[in-house]
């Protein structure tokens, strides 16, 4: 095999491995997509909107004993109870929040704050008047139902990307298919052209 031989076939395969390794890359960038996206979904999604039914729920106990005019309620469970919501707020906090999420959580958390204090006042009132804090679960029930509206949104959004990516990994499998199968008849060409060959021919 002369050098110029040698070389027509290093330079071929040359190709053809810069070529897979490309759409090797391209490929993992996006099966890399797919499954963060996968993650996120499961992990910030469906954990944030488990945390917001246990808050709901939280919320359904306090405004259920507020129309009831339940003071034992709000004397023996009620710290107990905040407690666990502090404990709610930790754990959904340390999910991935979206800028839009973190305000309405933020606001969130200043309703609750607020209703603590609600709770306290109307404990010490004379005659008691639970309206107020009636009211104010009303306003936690409000946040409540904005974070859940995101998690839908943004769950639809990441299934989307997912979706994209899965897309993108098709389309450039076939790419690489039809790419492969041009470099072959290249390299055929490559291999098969010898210019000595053409000068004897043409003298």
């Amino acid at each position: 095999m002369t050098t110029y031989t040698k070389i027509k076939w290093t330079l071929g395969i040359l190709l053809v491995f810069g070529l897979v390794v490309a759409t090797n890359l391209i490929d993992q960038n996006n099966f890399t997509q797919v499954r963060n996206s996968a993650v996120t979904i499961y992990e910030d999604r469906l954990v944030a909107k488990d945390l917001i039914l246990d808050l709901h729920e939280i919320t359904h106990q306090k405004e259920v004993a507020a129309l009831r005019s339940d003071t034992s309620f709000f004397r023996t469970q009620n710290q107990r109870v905040n407690k666990d919501v502090q404990g709610i707020l930790d754990q959904y906090r340390s999910t991935k929040l979206t800028d839009k999420e973190g305000r309405v959580f933020g606001d969130l958390q200043s309703s609750l704050k607020k209703l603590q204090n609600v709770e306290a006042t109307v404990l010490s009132s004379k005659p008691l008047n639970f309206d107020t804090l009636f009211e104010q679960t009303e306003v936690v029930k409000g946040h409540l139902d904005e974070l859940s509206k995101i998690q839908l949104e943004e769950g639809r959004r990441e299934m989307l990307l997912s979706n994209k990516a899965l897309d993108k990994v098709k389309l450039f499998t076939q790419i690489e298919i039809y790419l492969l199968i041009v470099i072959a008849v290249l390299i055929q060409i490559i291999v098969m052209y010898d210019p000595r060959r053409k000068k004897m021919e043409e003298g």
